[in-house]
């Protein structure tokens, strides 16, 4: 059961949306897409898009509890997930998704039984066309995600993920025209929000890659939907960084603050083991804070403070 809701975003536009809506995910939902990508990905040529069985996870109840696509074909599991920010969590996230399909996938069979049951294997990709500098090809483990490090596990679970930016990946995005046509409109997208507000941006990638024939019949069919997500990403996109911005200013000031903190009182038990040492040797006050070159009020209130004033 699909969460649709119909919205109004903040710039008018009136558009159907269900919970984590993506251009990405709207895009490859459509089976031909799909099934041109797996293609693309597994070196595979299937021709009947009908082959796939997608079972995206949809969970009205647990809201985060979804996933952007997942199929079978092949006798293979795919989750594929769009990133515009990079997770180290991603790994733990599919840990989730699978379990929840596998659940469904073997809710009517006896997994108390003697004979084993079958199940697809799985294939965890990300898809990455985010601002920040990634490598062309990562994977992300969830073992790297353990407290105890270098110990053997006994799970594991491994997500590669794909640079979509610039020229990475282009072998990959030359098999697959879909993913091809979209990244060149999220980097035009990227692009032009750099000179111009972003409702316009959007709206002069659409109109661009329309007229140039990319994404143009999913852009046309789409267009106010694809124009309302690619915002709503994007402001999504430009909130988490500046949190994360943020939250480094904070830890920084916290950080400089604690260390300078930590700096004045190791100097103070310095400046005590100074003046006790010459304290025993009979010098007044006067007379330390003379060799110390500090005022005579400076030393005396040190002295007070240890109860060695008189």
């Amino acid at each position: 059961m699909k969460n649709t809701r119909e919205t109004i975003d903040n710039y008018g536009t009136s558009v159907n949306r269900t919970y984590k809506s993506t251009v990405f995910a709207m895009l490859f939902t459509e089976k031909e897409n799909l099934l041109e990508l797996y293609n693309a990905i597994s070196g595979k040529h299937y021709t009947d898009p009908e082959l796939l069985e997608v079972n995206t996870l949809e969970n009205a109840i647990y809201m985060s509890m979804r996933n952007d696509i997942s199929f079978v074909v092949d006798g293979r599991l795919s989750l594929y997930e769009h990133q515009s920010t990079y997770s180290p969590n991603l790994p733990l996230r599919f840990l989730f998704y699978i379990s929840n399909l596998y659940s469904g996938m073997t809710r009517e069979v006896n997994l108390y039984g003697t004979r084993t049951v079958k199940i697809p294997g799985p294939e965890f990709l990300i898809f990455y066309n985010g601002r920040e500098e990634m490598p062309e090809r990562q994977v992300l483990r969830l073992s790297d995600m353990f407290t105890a490090k270098g110990e053997q596990c006994g799970l594991e679970l491994e997500a590669v993920m794909l640079n979509l930016c610039g020229e990475h990946n282009r072998k990959l995005k030359e098999a697959c025209r879909s993913l091809r046509d979209y990244a060149e409109y999220t980097d035009r997208i990227r692009k032009y929000v750099r000179e111009m507000e972003l409702e316009d941006a959007v709206e002069r990638a659409i109109r661009e890659c329309i007229g140039e024939g990319i994404l143009k019949e999913f852009l046309e069919k789409h267009r106010a939907e694809a124009k309302s997500m690619s915002i709503f990403e994007y402001d999504q996109e430009k909130h988490m960084r500046m949190e994360r911005e943020e939250a480094w200013e904070e830890g920084h000031a916290e950080g400089h603050a604690q260390g300078h903190a930590e700096g004045f009182a190791e100097g103070r038990a310095q400046l005590f083991g100074i003046i006790e040492k010459k304290r025993k040797k009979g010098e007044t006050a006067e007379q330390i804070a003379a060799d110390l070159d500090e005022e005579v009020s400076v030393i005396e209130e040190l002295l007070k403070e240890q109860g060695l004033h008189k």
